[in-house]
């Protein structure tokens, strides 16, 4: 099924806009599907709908994880992908921070993309088929790896990609262990109940500049301040082969790396398809597609 509409629908969750950041409830349910849909249990959904993330122990197997492993460092040296735009380099280090569409570019990627156990448990969450709107593998490497300021990632799907509604589900499968120190991914658990609203407009091809540091999009530090204070901030630290599952409206984050010890991971991001793109809310045009996917074919 392939679409690329551009029309538009109605906008409940407006921002990018003259005056100082709001926030606005909610307007979308956070679990979709039931228990008879899939393998997750209901205290898990009823968990889900709470915290907004849940923790899959041991997704993947540890061949698996080597697998992976061997796969990232092939791309991450290869002069082809670091000189392609869908890399990312961290402009001191010159290391490579994040490599996009990895489920179209390598074999090994696209399989786990595509896998029942990660499929299947979005689309119990989203009550639908999916497509992936995004993929991407992330490296933190020991001694530079750099952080990932606090942001809802819906805002940007919204304001730039043209996601109409919270009907969206990221997973980030660990290739490495997690520790508390070297920048494991931390959300503010409930936060996804409420949608911030930023000030401030969207810059001409945007996403060149906020993949290597962001600007736009970005809650103020009062909101953040009432926010952490509210909700607390669980630091998400675990072995590889493990696996957080997280609703596009968490706000999360990462500190950079200062440790001996590198942190890599497979970041996948399903939407349902019932909730494909349309024109951009707050941008003038869509990012590219290897950001957020204009092809909207179901995936597993």
């Amino acid at each position: 099924m392939t679409t690329g509409t551009t029309d538009r629908t109605e906008d409940l969750y407006p921002t990018r806009v003259e005056g100082d950041a709001t926030e606005i409830p909610r307007q979308d349910r956070v679990v979709w599907g039931t228990a008879a849909d899939g393998p997750l249990d209901q205290d898990v959904l009823d968990g889900f709908d709470r915290d907004g993330y849940l923790v899959l122990e041991d997704l993947v197997t540890p061949a698996e994880v080597d697998e992976f492993r061997a796969e990232l460092r092939r791309l991450s040296t290869d002069p082809a992908v670091r000189a392609d735009e869908r890399t990312i380099i961290e402009g001191t280090s010159q290391e490579v921070r994040t490599i996009f569409e990895v489920h179209r570019t390598s074999d090994v990627f696209a399989r786990i993309a595509a896998d029942p156990r990660v499929v299947g448990r979005a689309r119990q969450l989203l009550g639908s088929d999916v497509y992936i709107h995004q993929s991407r593998v992330n490296l933190k490497p020991g001694f530079g790896g750099g952080d990932f300021a606090w942001h809802s990632d819906f805002e940007t799907w919204h304001a730039e990609d043209g996601l109409p509604r919270m009907r969206t589900v990221s997973i980030s499968i660990s290739l490495t262990d997690n520790y508390s120190f070297n920048g494991p991914l931390m959300i503010m658990p409930g936060t996804h109940k409420t949608y911030v609203s930023c000030s401030g407009t969207t810059p001409e091809d945007n996403y060149k500049q906020s993949l290597v540091m962001q600007n736009a999009g970005t809650p103020s530090e009062e909101i953040l301040t009432r926010m952490a204070d509210e909700h607390g901030i669980d630091v998400l630290a675990g072995r590889a082969g493990s696996a957080v599952m997280f609703d596009c409206n968490c706000m999360h984050g990462s500190n950079g790396n200062i440790s001996p010890y590198p942190r890599s991971n497979i970041f996948l991001v399903y939407n349902s398809v019932e909730n494909t793109a349309v024109a951009p809310f707050s941008a003038g045009t869509a990012r590219p597609a290897f950001l957020g996917a204009r092809e909207f074919t179901p995936v597993g």
